[in-house]
């Protein structure tokens, strides 16, 4: 019996190798062996010597289980978590708690084990659905089951178990992952994510963590940047937020807009890397629907990431007012991600969500493409995003190809403290953060 490794342990081993040790060979790695009885029998060590052979034939097999089963002995009963106690004021509602119970794959039913993973959380990024889902706004339709609950869900993390069917990502792997049903359970030292919608962060990126929970909650930019052409004139309405800050360095970078105008109330960062507008305009101080040099060459697309810019187009035109936008005869369009009434809206029932957003973006879809499109530019509501890793692989990959760099509020990294976790959700709340707010739950 024979291995190059074997050699190693003989070195550290108390005694010699027996024909019946049973040694169980990972890759990249000294094989690790189990010890047995002191065996006389030649029956026995026959035994011994055919399970050996066993398990070097299923060496694949074994990395991938002990994989699995030194992770699961590594994850704690219990971890620090953010836990809000009820819907309402922040200061009032949210805390960081010690001894909360770490979630784990057998917490779901089996048939969802295989579409989740535990994360270990290294940093999450907010996003408006956090704040909202707080508010308790919107608290039948994306409220928790039960109060008190983990709010956050767009998570930079490191994989701490799988179930053991999974061939594309493994434990230790550091990954970036978006929520999908609602945002809530990623503010703890672990959380439970689907891995639909995860992916690995090459470690060539030299992204940190904080990047990459950014990254994760900004990929919507990713879908909304290929609707855009070549050589188009863009005006971006909320260029400064989470997700503007990184459309505009798409559109800069990857689709190649010739010009790029972003709109917010602090606007002079927008013009530095990595964001690079080529024009930044203040609408607390200019009204950017009557500016004399964009009615006289329109814009080809406005992306209104704020909400409200549509129906200012509508009275431009009411009052005979020239448009800073194309009308949809000649290729104008209007993308949003925004319904109508704008972010933030309270519904408590389907048939409220139905009127703030099905009905009236179908409606202004509709009008837009028959009756008014030699008026006004075709609408669209653009906020769609895949059920698949797709977004997330093509974000990494821009980043990888410097056509994208995460872009953190300066306020943050928001340390991962009750003060530090209540700042970052006012400064999500205020929507004026520059950037996406980020809280450092752990290093790396």
């Amino acid at each position: 019996m024979h291995h190059p490794n074997l050699s190693a342990i003989d070195a550290r081993s108390p005694r010699t190798i027996s024909d019946a040790d049973i040694v169980l060979f990972e890759h990249n790695s000294s094989p690790t062996l189990i010890r047995t009885k002191p065996q006389t029998s030649y029956v026995d060590s026959k035994r011994a010597i055919s399970a050996l052979r066993f398990f070097i034939s299923h060496s694949t097999l074994n990395h991938h289980l002990l994989q699995t089963m030194r992770s699961a002995s590594n994850i704690p009963k219990t971890m620090r978590a953010v836990l809000a106690r009820d819907y309402g004021d922040i200061d009032s509602v949210l805390s960081v708690v010690d001894n909360q119970i770490v979630p784990r794959l057998t917490d779901l039913p089996a048939s969802k084990r295989k579409t989740h993973m535990v994360v270990k959380v290294l940093a999450v990024a907010l996003a408006p659905g956090d704040v909202r889902v707080l508010s308790g706004l919107t608290r039948e339709l994306q409220g928790p089951p039960s109060l008190p609950y983990v709010p956050g869900g767009d998570v930079c993390g490191i994989v701490a178990e799988l179930d053991e069917t999974e061939t594309y990502l493994h434990i230790g792997d550091r990954v970036a992952v978006r929520f999908t049903d609602a945002p809530r359970g990623a503010l703890g030292e672990y959380a439970l994510v689907s891995k639909a919608v995860a992916d690995k962060i090459d470690n060539d990126l030299n992204s940190t963590s904080e990047e990459g929970a950014a990254l994760a909650s900004a990929s919507p930019a990713t879908v909304l940047a290929q609707r855009i052409e070549p050589g188009e004139r863009v005006l971006v309405m909320g260029a400064g937020g989470g997700v503007g800050a990184h459309l505009c360095q798409l559109l800069k970078k990857e689709r190649k807009a010739s010009l790029v105008v972003g709109v917010s109330r602090s606007p002079e960062h927008l013009l530095a890397e990595p964001i690079s507008c080529d024009q930044v305009l203040n609408y607390t101080q200019q009204d950017i629907f009557g500016l004399v040099e964009f009615q006289k060459i329109p814009f080809d697309v406005i992306i209104d990431l704020s909400g409200h810019s549509y129906a200012r187009l509508q009275d431009c035109v009411a009052q005979n007012h020239p448009l800073i936008v194309k009308p949809g005869s000649q290729g104008g369009r209007f993308l949003t991600m925004v319904a109508p009434i704008g972010a933030t809206f309270e519904a408590h029932s389907i048939w409220q969500v139905l009127n703030i957003f099905l009905f009236p973006t179908l409606w202004l879809s509709f009008w837009s493409r028959i009756w008014t499109r030699r008026k006004l530019p075709i609408y669209t509501f653009a906020f769609s995003l895949p059920s698949t890793r797709d977004c997330m692989t093509k974000t990494l990959q821009l980043v990888a190809e410097r056509k994208l760099k995460a872009v953190i509020d300066p306020q943050g990294p928001f340390p991962f403290t009750t003060e530090g976790v209540r700042k970052a959700f006012r400064c999500q709340e205020s929507r004026h953060a520059q950037g996406k707010v980020v809280i450092r739950v752990a290093d790396e």
